[in-house]
């Protein structure tokens, strides 16, 4: 299993590919799933504010566009702008839609560059479900 203090990384390196002319604020993901791969994203803003896409759903989006079927176990989330950058109201609910019913560890980095845990049950305790 990739460790988090990696896909920190990863999401970090990819945070310098994002496109966002309009905020200035890049933003890169890391989503590991219980298959073992990863995939990543970052976010791309665009002039129209709400056809924007997010780093999260960039990544999962990924995933699932290349067959991933697995739960989502991991996901890093990293902004040079700032520390502990959370997951919008939206990719928390993509986050947990593509848990399959696993409380997702989100990883963040905090101000003295190491790491900080959270939980996608804790910072959405009341998501929508269909069933």
């Amino acid at each position: 299993m990739v460790a988090n203090e990696e896909l920190i990384k990863i999401a970090k390196e990819v945070s310098y590919n994002a496109y966002c002319p309009y905020s200035k604020f890049p933003v890169g993901a890391c989503a590991l799933f219980e298959s073992g791969k990863y995939y990543v994203g970052c976010n791309i803003e665009n002039s129209s504010y709400g056809l924007s896409l997010c780093a999260e759903r960039n990544a999962i989006s990924t995933a699932i566009a290349n067959g991933e079927t697995s739960k989502l176990l991991k996901i890093a989330i990293y902004s040079p702008m700032s520390s502990e950058c959370f997951p919008c109201g939206a990719c928390r609910q993509w986050i947990q839609e593509f848990s399959k019913g696993y409380n997702v560890e989100i990883i963040l980095e905090n101000d003295d560059k190491g790491i900080s845990l959270y939980y996608i049950n804790d910072i959405l305790p009341y998501s929508f479900k269909l069933i």
